[in-house]
């Protein structure tokens, strides 16, 4: 159901730490911070606004080759030009964002956004509907970056991540029960893409004119956890993939193969959505209690057997119930997937690179879907999807154990490299107060000579006592 393989390893951007604020971090160029409580409003706002279409595409999809001269694959292959054009704006404006202007490059997106989806929704050419998609796409993948170079630099992304697939499940939610009504033809969601930009043109005023609210001048250095992105990455391109595929025609297994009309197939989704607010909202009390690893690899593997049972479905039970039961569980896996990448790197560059491969995945869904439904029927395509996903679990909960640490508990014993080894438990009289982050710098110890009167000399040594002490640092600042 939704979006980022490549992004340029010199991103000039902090990103994403934890999908999902407290507090944003001082802005370098003195925007003013804002206090713990307040909500980033305007990236969930733009968050929202480029995120809609993926949230959108199966009654995108479902609508194109009923009301224009569409197969069912072209119809698909129409929805992946248009995740496929916002793919590409991540990849192209990963490292850019911070010099066009976070302020201009939201903009630019969302009137990116407003004429594309406009032209696909007032046109009945086949032609223009796909340059509408295709230019609307890329306005949508535009919004969406500027999104997640700002929530990748709020001190806690997972938080910021949440509200926003709060705000965009509500809203797609909310259209699902309403466009059935309105009438039938390909013009109404693209019409409500478009209204959706328009309409959260006015709080880009808010975001910082030339850095991402939030932001805070970090050094540029070599792209920590080569690898392990690496992994991630390319595990979240197939993810998505594998989520798209289901999500690009499940509206037509509900009509096709389960027999329901649209009005039931729209209300089951608008239900799906619901429950994927209360997903989130459990992802957001629960946070990092369980760490990341656990609910990647686990739920996952729940999902796989969602998709199965939904691609199976014969009636409105089956297909209502792997429909919610997917959708429950896909946001909160997808937060801390967000999460994830956001950790990986301070600067947000493998929150940015994690993305585009997600958003590349997303665009490859619905014509990897419509070929595989139309190779092996609706069971075969899930069967497939549900070994595929099974698969991605270990090694995406192998990334997160790999880089996810725990919290330094005092007395903890931490080796080279700020990876706790052991963490003793505290007893009576050990020291408290601020934790210092995990994998923040070691604390490098260096001895510190004080002189002394000739009677220490005599009781000590010729030395005089050694005292020990850790050398200033980021560490010791935290």
């Amino acid at each position: 159901m939704i979006q980022i393989a490549r992004a340029f390893l010199s991103v000039d951007s902090r990103s994403l730490p934890s999908l999902f604020p407290v507090p944003l971090l001082p802005h370098a160029l003195g925007t003013p911070v804002s206090s713990p409580r307040t909500a980033p409003w305007p990236l969930v706002a733009v968050f929202t606004a480029g995120y809609l279409a993926s949230y959108l595409l199966p009654t995108t999809v479902g609508r194109l080759d009923a009301s224009l001269p569409l197969t069912a694959t072209q119809a698909g292959s129409v929805g992946s030009a248009l995740l496929l054009s916002s793919a590409t704006a991540g990849f192209l404006l990963a490292s850019r964002v911070e010099r066009l202007g976070v302020r201009r490059t939201a903009r630019a997106g969302l009137l990116l956004a407003v004429a594309g989806y406009g032209l696909a929704a007032v046109s009945g050419s086949v032609p223009a509907v796909v340059a509408g998609a295709v230019l609307g796409g890329l306005g949508s993948g535009t919004a969406t970056t500027v999104a997640a170079t700002g929530i990748a630099a709020l001190r806690d992304p997972h938080r910021g991540s949440t509200l926003g697939l709060l705000s965009v499940s509500a809203l797609a939610g909310a259209l699902y029960l309403t466009v059935p009504h309105l009438g039938p033809g390909h013009g109404l969601p693209f019409a409500a893409l478009a209204l959706t930009a328009l309409l959260v043109w006015p709080a880009t005023a808010r975001l910082g004119g030339t850095s991402a609210a939030g932001h805070t001048a970090a050094p540029a250095g070599r792209l920590p956890y080569r690898r392990p992105g690496l992994v991630l990455a390319a595990a979240m391109l197939c993810w998505s993939m594998a989520q798209n595929s289901l999500w690009g025609v499940s509206s037509r297994i509900g009509t096709e193969q389960a027999g329901l009309s649209e009005v039931t197939v729209g209300a089951v989704f608008a239900i799906a959505l619901g429950a994927g607010l209360v997903g989130v909202l459990g992802a957001g009390a629960l946070g990092a209690r369980l760490g990341r690893a656990l609910p990647i690899g686990v739920g996952t593997a729940l999902i796989a057997g969602s998709v199965l049972v939904s691609a199976r479905a014969d009636g409105l039970a089956g297909f209502a119930g792997g429909e919610i039961a997917w959708n429950t569980l896909y946001p909160i896996v997808l937060s801390y997937l967000m999460g994830l990448a956001a950790s990986l790197d301070p600067r947000g560059r493998w929150a940015v690179l994690a993305g585009s491969a997600s958003s590349l995945g997303t665009a490859c869904g619905p014509l990897a879907g419509s070929l595989l439904s139309a190779a092996a029927g609706y069971p075969g395509m899930g069967l497939t999807l549900a070994a595929l996903l099974l698969a991605l679990a270990l090694p995406l909960a192998a990334v997160a154990l790999h880089t996810g640490g725990r919290p330094l508990l005092p007395g903890a014993v931490r080796r080279r490299g700020g990876t706790p080894v052991a963490v003793l438990a505290a007893t009576a009289g050990a020291p408290t107060g601020t934790v210092p982050e995990v994998g923040a710098p070691e604390q490098p110890v260096v001895e510190i000579e004080v002189e002394t009167r000739a009677a220490d000399r005599r009781e000590y040594g010729t030395a005089g006592p050694q005292l020990t002490a850790a050398a200033p640092g980021p560490a010791a600042e935290g």
